[in-house]
Formats: structure tokens, sequence, C-alpha cells
């Protein structure tokens, strides 16, 4: 399995690409997570004994890759969990989809809820239970194939919100058994991966890009010539 990457680090932030197959947190499954490994990161680095603090703001499903960002500190976790819940971090995925989109640009508006138990959401097109809207907007950026490349920016932040959605668009994440794709992939990843990251730093206040793009042959190209 890949290793992690680091992708910034300064006193108050860590921002790593999460390979897929890595659990940000743990699970029943028992298996490492991209946490332990930061956290063991940092104690080395800097010869930390004790308890380190290093906390994930924010997750990534486990066959999903791309970047993560870690706090280094609770005040920055606490300004990071404001910046999330205030909706002022951009976030950019890309996704590998079956078939070409009806509309190559689109504002998709959803209600979700989430069978914890079978670890699968649900959607629907107007409000209902305790389900909670999931806003999210994408872009065609190439086609072919019988496959489509799409830049996604997730509004709000549910769980599996872009990989139901993009089946609620009729256009499956390749790979993505669980919510409508025809094949699995040997490595069991999907083809959805969270390649850039924009926000003010929780303390420095100064802006923060950061990219990091995946190795997808079909449309590499394309991709890297995305910024």
């Amino acid at each position: 399995m890949a290793k992690p990457i680091i992708i910034h680090e300064d006193n108050h932030l860590l921002i790593v690409e999460k390979p897929t197959g890595w659990l940000v947190q743990g699970d029943e499954t028992g298996d490492g997570t991209l946490t332990g490994w930061a956290t063991e990161y940092i104690r080395r680095k800097y010869n930390k004994p004790g308890n380190v603090f290093c906390q994930p703001c924010h997750r990534l499903d486990r066959p999903v890759g791309g970047l993560v960002i870690f706090a280094r500190t609770s005040k920055a976790l606490e300004r990071m969990n404001k910046l999330f819940r205030d909706r002022t971090i951009k976030k950019s995925y890309l996704a590998i989809v079956e078939g070409v989109p009806e509309n190559p640009e689109k504002t998709l508006k959803h209600w979700l809820d989430k069978d914890f138990q079978k670890n699968k959401a649900h959607a629907y097109t107007k409000p209902k239970g305790n389900a909670k809207e999931a806003i999210l907007s994408y872009r065609m950026i190439a086609t072919h194939s019988k496959i489509s490349l799409l830049e996604v920016n997730p509004e709000t932040g549910r769980p599996h919100q872009i990989r139901i959605q993009m089946r609620e668009n009729k256009t499956s994440i390749r790979g993505d058994l669980k919510y409508g794709n025809s094949k699995a992939k040997q490595d069991k990843s999907i083809d959805l991966y969270a390649y850039k990251l924009e926000f003010e730093h929780p303390v420095k206040k100064e802006p923060i890009k950061v990219i990091s793009k995946p190795k997808w042959p079909d449309f590499q190209a394309f991709i890297n010539e995305l910024d």
C-alpha cells in the first residue's frame, strides 16, 4: 500500500496526501490510520515525549484519496472546525464517472441521511425526517470512451455526499459499487480524489492553497493542466 505524503507543514497545521485504502480514523477493523501515521510523524520529527496533539479537521472515505488537514494545536483545531462549519474552506475534488453528464455544469441539491449500520447514505429530492441538506456543483473537464472527468466542489460536507449525489445524477463514480457503478477496481479504490484546498490559515491569517493530483492515465493530460 502506498504511503502518505506531507504536502504542507507549519506549527499549527499538517496537510497530508492520503492514499486510497487508508482510514483517516479507526473503525471496527482495527486497521492502522492516517491519524496514527501523522501523530507518529510529528512525534519522531520533533522528538516529542508523551502525548502528541494531531487531530483531523475532516475525513475522507477509505476508498478515496487526496488531501486531509490535521491540526497540531487545540487553537488551530477549534478555528479550523469553525471554518468548516462556516463553509469558508473551498474543497475541490476530481472524479471519473460513468457516462456523460446531461449538463456539463450543474448544481445538485439533495437531502441525505445515513444508515450507520450499513454504512450507506440515502438521498431525497426534498426534506425528509432528519435528512440534512447537501449541495455541490460540478463541471465536466473532459470525456472519452463513455467516461467523464469532473471537477466537483461540495458546499456541504455530508457523509458519502459526492458519491451518492453523483449516482443521483446518473453519473456514478468509477469503481464505486456501493453507489451504482458497474465494476469494482482491483485495489477497491474509487476514482474520487480530494485534489485542492483553499482557505485562510486559522492562526497566521494568510491564504493557503494546496494541490495534489491523482495518477489517472485516462485523463492525465487534462489533470496536469489544472491549478
